[in-house]
């Protein structure tokens, strides 16, 4: 039987983020109305989860990752799969880990619109991920609180203290970092950005969130973490527990997310696809301005591409 969009299954999971959709099975061919389904899913939900997506290899990961856009190449000083430029995958076991809050490479200009994830390999235990809806956040904040951030700028780099951040991280996830850290890239993002889809404000933050402009270092740090621990609040998060062959998908323009780091020496095995998308633009129709770092190589992947 052929999925419809009239009968596509949505189902909620969190009360202001998250979505599964059942008994789907992803691909390259499906139909024009399913896409169009999902994404209006997606918008509406900000992260959505597919389960028993056996069937995906990288070819059909890419597949149906290109129905929603063109895809980016892999993040700056990070390298892609064998024979891709655009497959990043992570094996955490041993190495470093994305344990911090984040909005996938929003140190660059254009940070990617969607991603997409798939699983290879779960721990028996742990190696949930967290996503946050920074829409829903904002919307919550006093009307001085949103005129106040309205007007704010804030540099996010790709440097930041991995150390800091991590309990005992081994050798080999320093020199991950170290190298992640290589070429400094350096972008001004309004706080607040506007959904080129939806309209929606959101909080445009996260770990490579750095300075907010015209602050001291103090008083950005004071206001970081006030609008972070509004972020993140339990109501507007929905956390997910990995089975082999899941998926997920997530707008990158409207939640951070937080790979929790809690399953020892186990191996977590995942592959992500990103979609390319536009540049940031603030409530005063400002665009987002790089500073350092031209990450050009990194917006686009080669349109004209062979790749699984």
């Amino acid at each position: 039987m052929t999925t419809t969009k009239k009968d596509l299954d949505v189902r909620r999971v969190g009360g202001w983020i998250g979505a599964e959709i059942p008994e789907v099975r992803l691909s390259g061919d499906m139909d024009d109305s399913i896409i169009l389904a999902i994404r209006e899913a997606l918008l509406a939900h900000k992260v959505l989860f597919f389960r028993d997506q056996h069937h995906l290899d990288p070819a059909g990961h890419t597949a149906f990752a290109r129905r929603f856009g063109q895809l980016t190449a892999a993040p700056p000083a990070m390298a892609a799969i064998a024979d891709t430029r655009h497959i990043l995958e992570f094996d955490n076991t041993g190495g470093i880990h994305t344990n911090h809050w984040h909005i996938d490479v929003s140190f660059v200009d254009r940070p990617p619109a969607i991603s997409i994830l798939r699983t290879l390999t779960v721990p028996l235990y742990g190696g949930d991920t967290v996503w946050a809806n920074t829409a829903a956040a904002y919307q919550a904040l006093p009307e001085v609180l949103r005129r106040f951030v309205d007007q704010l700028r804030v540099i996010h780099s790709n440097v930041y203290d991995y150390v800091a951040q991590h309990i005992d991280p081994t050798p080999q996830a320093i020199r991950e970092h170290e190298d992640f850290t290589s070429t400094v890239f350096e972008t001004e993002h309004p706080v607040v950005r506007v959904h080129p889809e939806t309209g929606e404000r959101s909080l445009l933050l996260g770990g490579f969130a750095r300075q907010i402009i015209g602050l001291s270092v103090n008083e950005s740090t004071h206001v970081l973490q006030m609008l972070h621990d509004r972020i993140v609040r339990l109501e507007n998060t929905v956390r997910w527990r990995w089975t082999h062959g899941d998926v997920a998908m997530w707008d990158n323009r409207a939640t951070q997310h937080y790979a929790i780091a809690a399953y020892g020496t186990m191996p977590r095995r995942v592959q992500r696809i990103t979609i390319a998308g536009d540049t940031p633009v603030g409530v005063d129709g400002r665009a987002s301005v790089i500073r350092r770092g031209a990450a050009t190589g990194f917006s686009l992947a080669h349109p004209t591409s062979g790749e699984a």
